[in-house]
């Protein structure tokens, strides 16, 4: 399977702005969220980057990408109709192939040399199946996420066949339906916010708009599940939600962390830290 097409989307009433926004990436250069994840698909070995925007947006996000902006399509979402609607609006560009799907408010940090949307990307090819970037994640925050349900699949550490999805469970279903064998108690496996997609997820999506009923890409997910093979991934790195009390902050703290400046930084913390009243 060979995954050449990405799509971002960024139209959501509460998610506009963040990929706006100014960090300092790990190689000490400014750039805006939207720069960076546009720089991780790429590195995913994407060639087609579409962004769903709300009407009006892509002057701003054009600007906000750089010099990476003459690369990037821009879909417009006429209407706030919710995340799974935002994905289905970039069908045509799609086509029938299968795509990288990123959302405008996570950047990623990886722990190895390969992009974490690199690492998906190369399981989504091996498998021939669509595959979700999951993060093993604790119940006290499972009203911000879609979670996986499932089992470790044969012979693949960290990877699993996924039974079940739900949107934003409670700790009490979670344990019920979606608990994973061999997660620590309590911790359940949360979408990192980046998936590789088949085309049947369009098909099913587009069923449920031209149905007139209200789209959820978990309950989507779901229905995949049940039809073709549809695995989970944890990745080796760490997805940073910069819509969260504090998340820009935390995200350009592991940012800074995990460049060559890290030294500098701790001891810029270790400085601000002393001079705190106890």
């Amino acid at each position: 399977m060979d995954i050449r097409k990405a799509v971002i989307t960024a139209a959501g009433p509460g998610q506009r702005t963040l990929p706006l926004q100014t960090l300092v990436d790990r190689d000490g250069q400014g750039k805006t969220a939207l720069a960076i994840i546009i720089e991780e698909a790429l590195n995913s070995g994407a060639e087609e980057i579409a962004v769903v925007v709300h009407p009006g947006d892509a002057h701003a996000y054009r600007s906000a990408a750089g010099g990476l902006g003459r690369r990037l399509h821009f879909i417009e979402q006429p209407r706030a109709l919710g995340y799974a609607h935002a994905v289905w609006t970039a069908h045509e560009f799609t086509g029938g192939d299968a795509f990288l799907l990123l959302v405008g408010d996570h950047l990623y940090l990886s722990r190895e040399g390969r992009s974490c949307a690199r690492q998906l990307v190369e399981v989504a090819a091996a498998e021939s199946c669509s595959v979700s970037a999951v993060q093993a994640t604790h119940e006290s925050k499972l009203p911000y996420y879609g979670v996986a349900g499932g089992r470790l699949a044969e012979n693949r550490k960290g990877v699993y066949l996924v039974s079940e999805v739900l949107e934003k469970p409670t700790p009490t279903v979670a344990e019920q339906r979606l608990i994973v064998p061999g997660l620590r108690a309590g911790h359940y496996l949360c979408f990192f916010g980046m998936h590789v997609l088949t085309p049947a997820v369009m098909t099913l999506l587009g069923a449920e708009v031209s149905a007139g009923q209200s789209s959820s890409l978990s309950r989507t997910l779901a229905g995949l599940a049940t039809r073709e093979r549809y695995l989970a991934c944890e990745l080796q790195g760490r997805r940073f939600d910069i819509g969260l009390k504090y998340g820009l902050l935390n995200a350009q703290l592991a940012l800074a962390l995990g460049g060559p400046a890290r030294a500098e930084v701790l001891t810029g913390l270790v400085e601000l830290l002393a001079q705190e009243p106890h």
